[in-house]
């Protein structure tokens, strides 16, 4: 790398660290006054609020990299084109190109990063500030669902006409062992109940029907333990949990899910796709913003800034529109998750026609 170069870089990094450090100061200090009432009356400690925005303040700084990463190229390069730093370097024989070099580095580096940060590092501080959420900023949750299905196994198949959360209860079950396309048992209960002392499901006036050689047989009972792939956890509160698992542990249960036929799969593939989305973003918004601030602006930097908030913006509508499409499936998963990516491409490319070479 040239001095110029590294001088980019180094102006890109600093920068982007301030901004991020200065937007996510003011987002902890609204964000605490929204909550201090609640803070109050649930008589929260303040060991535990010191904790809780200790993990609060990565989730924001990573929820906002794309954003910081624009309005730090356009804040940078406005005062570059201000200073006409950008006609001494173009006027040195450098090509506008060549000039976006150690901005392609930083949006690399930053994009690499967050990624690996959102991936790996970020889901174990959110595990604790979502826990935090829904015990202290949020009402009890009490599973409400009916009719649920479960498979869990490769031939056992779980239903349930409702669950009872708070005392672990799930009434009206069927537990059914299907062979190809022949049923074999099918297990009927009035009640399952969860045991903690032997970590295992007990059901409660049972009454099974086996099917073997075309002969049917049929016992009840009162009581009987049975070891099932279930746990009190599947039936809790799923709220943002996508965001407590690494990429791994992601990849796994969407595994999971899809073999017990859940219906949940899509939220976390829309998770899975905007982790590598991201780094992309990174680079696409990073572009834009060098080449429309490169020019010296006749309204002055102020100007620029203004006009890059409002690209930001919009980039922001455009993602939350494509999540919703996603998340209602009325599109392609992957295809709505890169809507915002294809359009600013489309639009870095076009602007970079306008820029003197």
């Amino acid at each position: 790398m040239k001095k110029i170069d590294k001088y980019i870089l180094k102006k890109l990094l600093v920068t982007f660290v301030f901004v991020v450090g200065m937007l996510v100061l003011i987002i902890c200090v609204i964000d605490f006054a929204e909550k201090n009432d609640d803070f109050i009356k649930n008589e929260v400690s303040t060991k535990l609020i010191r904790d809780y925005y200790l993990s609060f303040i990565p989730y924001i700084a990573s929820l906002m990299t794309p954003i910081t990463v624009f309005i730090t190229t356009v804040l940078v390069t406005a005062k570059m084109a201000a200073k006409t730093e950008i006609i001494a370097i173009l006027a040195a024989g450098i090509s506008f190109k060549r000039m976006m070099f150690p901005y392609l580095v930083a949006a690399i580096i930053i994009g690499a990063s967050s990624f690996y940060l959102n991936s790996y590092v970020m889901p174990d501080a959110n595990k604790f500030r979502i826990d935090f959420e829904l015990n202290y900023l949020e009402d009890p949750f009490y599973n409400t669902d009916k009719h649920i299905h479960f498979k869990v196994g490769p031939q056992e198949y779980i239903y349930l006409y409702r669950y009872d959360s708070r005392r672990d209860i799930g009434t009206t079950t069927t537990l059914e062992r299907i062979e190809g396309t022949k049923l074999t048992e099918k297990i009927t209960a009035r009640q399952l109940v969860w045991i903690d002392s032997t970590a295992r499901w007990k059901l409660k006036r049972w009454q099974r029907r086996s099917i073997l050689d075309n002969m049917e047989t049929l016992d009840e009972g009162s009581e009987i333990d049975t070891l099932l792939n279930l746990r009190p956890a599947d039936f809790g509160n799923k709220d943002r949990h996508w965001e407590t698992m690494t990429m791994n542990e992601l990849s796994d249960y969407i595994e999971l899910q899809r073999s017990r036929g859940a219906d949940d799969v899509p939220l976390y593939q829309i998770e899975q796709y905007i982790r590598f989305m991201q780094p992309f973003t990174v680079v696409i918004l990073m572009a834009i913003g060098v080449i429309m601030s490169a020019r010296k602006s006749r309204q002055g930097t102020g100007f620029q800034i203004a006009l890059g908030f409002l690209i930001a913006f919009m980039f922001i509508i455009a993602f939350i529109l494509a999540k919703s499409i996603a998340e209602a499936g009325s599109m392609n998963t992957i295809l709505a998750i890169w809507i915002p990516n294809i359009i600013f491409s489309v639009v870095s490319l076009l602007l970079y026609k306008t820029v003197p070479q």
